[in-house]
């Protein structure tokens, strides 16, 4: 039995924050049927290079466990089949920008009034509320406009955009989790719900710590580099040999620190608050102290007395790691065209309902018959009159 074992979720989701969503719930064990446009299917499926095969890197890392339908159900048709999908499904994901489906009857309101029991979650760029609910979403936008870029990137620089696409990212991860929540809720009171969720206030919600300084000063946090608003130290330092990160998170770690840089500050440095104060003059000291060893040594050395710290990998030397396929952070999945696919595992671990990765990525429309025959029950020859006529 896996977490979501019997829940079927219809997907109506493109690029990446519904997709990622919806894989999360596919990993723990819901069947998602993801539909597709025929002839083209989700945009991200053109991205690239770079490209396995004729398969875009970027679709197949988020779309594992699914299975692919195309449709189009703007057709007559197509809207029958997708009303039936929609009478199957106990959950439905879509990421149109709000008002789009309400056109089509195919809104949250209009789909849970008719099915009581679906939770309808839809995700987009600022929300269905509010003066902004018509703009679209995307992730480096709204990276700039929920203020995640202007603490990202170094203080006397350009503000970055981070190097996944965290805001698709964290709103996927937000939907899912209120997608399992409305589950729970249906079991005790035998209802669906509605989800709104948006990317601004997915993004908003990171800001933690950074939003709790605003509020406690009225003054916007800046951008430092890497180093952090209130702890010292920790952040990366130059060994003799590259980058490495350290993170003195108490002040017990930094007296033991000191003990294994060999440096004696006194009590000038002692507790966090005079170190935060005393960055520029102290900064200056442990750089120059670590720059003097490699950084096998200091992570060695640092490691063997409790004190946080790693080297600054690159993907090549994480995925190489033992702990990571201990960890089973890498799956191999057979592809109906590619044969033999590397996917990220996932970081789900439950001891009585274990996640899996059971399938690989679908190729465009790959389970489409299948579905409309042993799910919905039509003939092979109705699905070949379908697909004749562009509706599949």
């Amino acid at each position: 039995m896996t977490p979501l074992d019997g829940i079927n979720v219809l997907d109506l989701t493109r690029v990446l924050s519904g997709p990622y969503c919806t894989m999360l719930l596919a990993d723990m064990g819901a069947r998602v049927i993801k539909v597709e446009q025929p002839g083209k299917g989700d945009d991200t499926r053109a991205w690239g290079p770079p490209f396995q095969g004729t398969e875009s890197a970027y679709f197949l890392s988020i779309n594992r466990n699914k299975e692919s339908v195309t449709l189009d159900f703007k057709h007559p048709d197509g809207r029958r089949i997708l009303n039936e999908l929609i009478a199957w499904a106990d959950v439905l994901v879509e990421n149109f920008r709000p008002g789009t489906l309400d056109k089509l009857g195919l809104d949250g309101a209009t789909l849970t009034a008719r099915h009581p029991r679906l939770v309808y979650c839809s995700i987009s760029g600022f929300g269905h509320t509010g003066p902004r609910r018509e703009e679209p979403g995307y992730d480096a936008v709204m990276q700039g406009e929920a203020g995640l870029m202007s603490i990202t990137g170094p203080s006397d620089g350009s503000a970055y955009r981070l190097g996944v696409a965290i805001a698709d990212v964290a709103t996927g991860m937000f939907a899912a989790q209120g997608i399992t929540a409305a589950l729970f809720a249906r079991e005790r009171t035998g209802r669906g719900q509605v989800i709104d969720i948006g990317m601004l206030d997915s993004v908003a919600a990171l800001l933690t710590y950074q939003a709790g300084i605003y509020f406690a000063t009225d003054a916007a946090p800046g951008r430092l580099g890497n180093r952090h608003p209130t702890i010292v130290p920790y952040e990366t330092f130059g060994a003799s040999d590259g980058e490495f990160v350290l993170a003195v998170g108490n002040d017990d770690l930094w007296r033991r620190f000191c003990r294994v840089a060999e440096l004696d500050l006194g009590d000038a440095y002692a507790t966090n608050r005079q170190r935060v104060a005393g960055y520029a003059q102290l900064r200056p000291i442990l750089a120059e102290r670590l720059k003097t060893r490699t950084r096998a040594h200091w992570i060695e050395a640092l490691n063997a007395a409790g004190v946080p710290c790693g080297s600054v990998r690159d993907l090549a030397e994480l995925f190489a790691d033992p702990q990571v396929a201990a960890r089973h952070m890498v799956a191999d999945v057979n592809h109906a065209t590619l044969g033999r696919l590397r996917v990220l595992g996932t970081p789900l671990k439950f001891s009585e309902t274990p996640v899996s990765i059971r399938s690989a990525p679908p190729t465009l429309g790959q389970h489409t018959a299948d579905v409309l025959v042993n799910d919905l029950r039509l003939t092979p020859a109705d699905v070949e009159g379908l697909r004749t006529q562009g509706v599949i």
